[in-house]
Order: structure tokens, then sequence, then C-alpha cells
């Protein structure tokens, strides 16, 4: 099941997408209530799915726009760095990377956890604005993200894919100055617009994360080409580590890490400029693309 947060008449709402991703039905429909995001029923999906029933044509995408699936999730999108083998070489051998001293301690022993702010969330088509005067040196991430959908604490690994109620594509777009600079990673990592996320929400049933071919093109160049078989932290281990000691929410988003390919893992590096359109392909997930601006 394909979920989506949509704007239809000036107004927000959450909605049912059609296999095919051509058109929509506002969960409203089906509820009798207004749900104006996903955010408002992710706790209780499970209850509510046998509603989720379309009968007859449902808007078509020209008819409404596409939000991120979690428009402002409630707490900071929660990160992983380093999360690829061969891209944690990449970002060892890059200079900007503070978690490493050398090549021998490039692959991390526990997973390296960092934060964005909410607020950095745009969707689907929405422009990268490029900070001038505050970095020049803008790279993209493209990476698998889930959205919790049971909440809890000290969350076994081998419970951990019941508490996640689906997948989306996020790019997780940094500014490298900025992040060598201040030697830690939530500045560079949160500048507005600095969270393309989407299209829509792939509920948990429909994928195999632990399977997915990842891609990101910059313009028509295929820069990332990957699979999440080569996460050095799965997914269970992920919500086993930070819901230790943290709660877990529902509609908390958690951003799987990267693959190799970024920016700085050229020579010279390639930062996006301005005009430049970052298109991200995960297998079952469909196409975030979004431009410097």
């Amino acid at each position: 099941m394909k979920l989506a947060t949509i704007t239809q008449a000036g107004r927000t709402k959450a909605a049912l997408v059609a296999s095919d991703g051509k058109s929509v039905w506002p969960l409203e429909d089906f509820l009798g209530r207004p749900v104006p995001d996903l955010t408002a029923i992710i706790a209780e999906l499970d209850t509510i799915r046998p509603q989720l029933k379309p009968a007859g044509p449902g808007l078509p995408l020209s008819a409404i726009k596409v939000e991120a699936p979690i428009p402002r999730p409630a707490r900071n999108i929660m990160c992983v760095g380093k999360n690829y083998h061969e891209h944690a070489k990449e970002f060892t051998r890059s200079g900007f990377d503070s978690s490493a001293s050398s090549a021998a301690d490039a692959i991390p022993t526990a997973p390296i956890i960092f934060t964005k702010v909410p607020e950095c969330v745009i969707a689907d088509g929405g422009n990268i604005r490029y900070p001038a005067g505050v970095s020049d040196s803008l790279d993209y991430e493209a990476e698998l993200g889930l959205v919790i959908g049971r909440g809890g604490r000290g969350i076994s690994k081998a419970d951990a894919y019941n508490h996640v109620c689906g997948y989306t594509i996020i790019n997780d777009v940094t500014a490298r100055d900025l992040q060598g600079k201040h030697k830690q990673w939530f500045l560079a990592k949160s500048l507005d617009t600095f969270c393309p996320m989407g299209p829509w929400l792939v509920t948990a049933d429909e994928v195999d994360p632990a399977n997915l071919d990842v891609k990101c093109w910059v313009n028509d160049e295929l820069r990332q080409n990957a699979n999440t078989r080569d996460l050095i932290f799965d997914i269970p281990t992920l919500i086993a580590t930070i819901s230790a000691g943290i709660t877990l929410k529902p509609g908390d988003v958690i951003a799987t890490g990267t693959p190799a390919g970024v920016g700085i893992g050229f020579t010279p590096p390639k930062f996006l400029k301005r005009g430049d359109r970052v298109t991200i392909e995960i297998e079952g997930l469909g196409r975030l693309s979004n431009s410097v601006a």
C-alpha cells in the first residue's frame, strides 16, 4: 500500500495512492473525518487499513500536489552516518570525517547517529535552496528512510521490523564545508530545505528493506548505485541501538545512511551547483527529484 500527504484545493490531507502512482483517494473519504497528514494516522494504520478500499476513480495527480509523506516530523529526523562500507571509506579519504583519523578506523564499530531538524523537510519537486554566503560545498546523499509505526523503548532486534510502518526516500543534503568546520554534522545537515523526502510512504509489508537497489543521478550522471545488502548496520540494529535509551514514537523518521558516490567521493569533489537536479530512485519506492535553486 502506498500512502501520501497531499494538498487539494488548499487543504492538506492524507491519501491512498493507486498502485501505479497515477491517482489518489483522500483518506477522509474512507474514514468520514479529516486526516490532515499521514502523521495523524500512523499509529492506527493497522486498525483502519481494512477500511481503505477504493471504489471508483481517484483524483488524478494533476488535481493535487504531493507533499512530503511526513511533512513536519514531530521530532528531529534521526540519521545514520557512514553506514555503507564503500561510503565509509570514501568519506574518511575525503578529509571531512571527524569520526575517523585514518583508513584503519574508517568502518565504524557502532552506529553513528545524528539528527536533522524537522523544518528542513521538503517534498518531491521542491527546490533545494543554495545557501549562498553560508556554504559553497553542497552535497547529496541518497538514503532509505523508515517511519516508525509502533513506538517503544528497548526494542529488540528480533522485534524491530514489527515497529516499522513503512519506507520512503530521503536525500540527506549536506554542506560539507560546515561539516568540516564545526567537526559535527547537525548544522551541516539541517539547513533549510536540506531533507527532500518522498514521494510517498510504502507500507512495510510491500518492501524487503534488506535488498533494495539505491540509485542517484545528478542531472543525467549516475553517481550512486548500490544495494541495501551493503549496509554496515542493518535496520534491526539501528532500531535497537536508538531505542535502547530513547523511546521511539509513531511517526519518527530514521534515515539509514548513504552508499558510495557522493560528491566528496570524487577527485576533485563534484559539489552541487544552482540548476543541478538530484534524482534518487529506490526499488519499489519510486523516485524523488529536486533541483538546486
